[in-house]
């Protein structure tokens, strides 16, 4: 009978290790792995990508085999039962709730290693922080505490977002977990109702005359403004010395002020083609700019530019314009749908990556207006991105603008957006109580066809033409 049991044992070991050599799991711990790209490794490469349609959540451990536990009793006195596998829950040391809580003294309650992941690993498209996640939290700063003491992660900022309406938490991951990874076992529990990596995303402004914009989209110079009309600006930090500028700031804020401001000449020519005044006069002079900086060196994070996007939506304003690119995030796309329900019109980039790069967002978002750039002759900028998502053209090509204390000649789809916004300050002007969907109804129906007949992916609707737009029927 022994000798039996002991066959019996050898088939079933060698059985399971013939299972365990098996392909391994999507996501990895590796910790020499590029940790910027450790979460798409393998739905191509990381560089952008295609790890599910539009950077989506359809990563999964595919090809991982986990193996059945060994029921079979083969010896008579068998080994104590193993300790069940330890679920996340909260700390019981945790304070209670409306009460200000710090770390627990007694660490994390489980390993982060044994936590239990209720989804498979997600695949993540696109640039990200590598050490990092955005979690919306149903509770008070007890439960973010209980949360992060949970699944060993640090707390590392927490408000509550006027446009996503619940508390927004930045966790940091201390142990090296790939991203994907935390981001299935946060599922596990239910008071974290949204969890998305902290993108990373990108100004467009392309490699650097007399502004020819207003010629093009069919706005008589001496007869634009957009007075009294509220407009936003995501971007860079501002010059707000230049002389184009005077008088146009009605608000400042900055979303990062623990990084010094080295650049502002992106966020200078951005206000300034919307609203400047003087020599270098804007689509939409008499528009009172809300600047919010959210950019340094180019390129900023998905919280950063929530607190932005936050900030402006609480100035009442009726235009934001957002003259960068980055991959899809769902609390991004959550914040420009409910801004747009308020009854702002969203402008933004639709990017500068090329004919082949992926959809850029927020403009690939439903409810933003996308804009590409054309140039002098209403040929589109060889560096704009295509797809069904570009809404309307602009010029955007070899403008002059203010930069600094002084002035440039700009290319990118960051300035072709900024004439956008200007020109709608100008309907909203004209016509107060237009609506959003309204404006985005008459951009459509009376943009002046390029490219292939009708809508296509180069010009979308085709160029913008304000004269028209102005008089179009609601």
């Amino acid at each position: 009978m022994a000798a039996e049991a002991v066959i019996r044992f050898a088939a079933i070991l060698a059985a399971a290790m013939t299972i365990a050599i098996g392909p391994a799991s999507a996501q990895g711990n590796d910790a020499n792995a590029d940790r910027g790209k450790i979460d798409c490794r393998d739905g191509t490469d990381a560089a952008g990508a295609d790890c599910g349609k539009d950077g989506g959540d359809s990563g999964s451990a595919a090809g991982a085999v986990f193996l059945p536990a060994l029921i079979v009793d083969l010896f008579p006195n068998p080994a104590a039962p193993a300790a069940p596998v330890p679920t996340p829950r909260p700390d019981p040391a945790a304070p209670p709730a409306g009460t200000q809580a710090g770390p627990p003294s007694g660490g994390p309650i489980v390993s982060p290693s044994d936590l239990i992941a209720v989804q498979p690993p997600r695949a993540v498209a696109g640039d990200f922080v590598p050490d990092e996640v955005l979690v919306t939290v149903d509770g008070d700063a007890g439960a973010v505490q209980q949360i992060a003491a949970s699944f060993g992660l640090d707390v590392r900022s927490q408000r509550q977002s006027f446009l996503l309406g619940t508390t927004l938490v930045r966790f940091g991951i201390p142990d090296r977990r790939p991203v994907g990874v935390v981001l299935a076992q946060l599922a596990a529990d239910s008071r974290t109702q949204r969890r998305e990596p902290n993108h990373i995303y990108s100004l467009q402004q392309a490699a650097g005359i007399v502004n020819y914009a207003f010629e093009r989209i069919a706005l008589e110079p001496s007869q634009a403004s957009g007075e009294n009309v509220r407009v936003a600006v995501i971007d860079t930090g501002i010059d707000d010395t230049n002389p184009t500028l005077a008088g146009v700031i009605a608000g400042q804020f900055d979303a990062m002020p623990d990084v010094p401001v080295e650049k502002r000449d992106h966020g200078t020519s951005v206000d300034g083609l919307i609203a400047g005044v003087g020599a270098l006069k804007g689509m939409a002079p008499g528009a009172r700019i809300y600047h919010a900086r959210a950019f340094e060196g180019g390129k900023s994070t998905m919280d950063v530019i929530l607190a932005a996007l936050d900030w402006a939506a609480e100035q009442d304003v009726r235009i934001i314009n957002m003259s960068f690119v980055g991959p899809k995030n769902d609390l991004l796309g959550i914040a420009c749908r409910n801004a747009r329900a308020l009854g702002m019109v969203l402008v933004a980039a639709a990017g500068n990556n090329g004919p082949k790069a992926p959809y850029g967002y927020p403009a690939a978002f439903d409810g933003v207006i996308a804009v590409t750039a054309t140039d002098a002759r209403d040929g589109l900028m060889p560096q704009a991105n295509r797809g069904a998502y570009v809404f309307i053209s602009a010029p955007g090509v070899e403008m002059v603008a203010p930069s600094g204390a002084g002035s440039d000649v700009v290319t990118g789809t960051s300035f072709a957006a900024a004439i956008v916004s200007g020109a709608i300050a100008n309907l909203i002007h004209a016509a107060p109580d237009r609506s959003a969907d309204a404006i985005e109804k008459a951009l459509a129906a009376t943009a002046r066809d390029l490219g292939s007949k009708g809508r296509d992916d180069d010009f979308g609707y085709g160029l913008l033409d304000i004269k028209a737009a102005e008089t179009a029927k609601e």
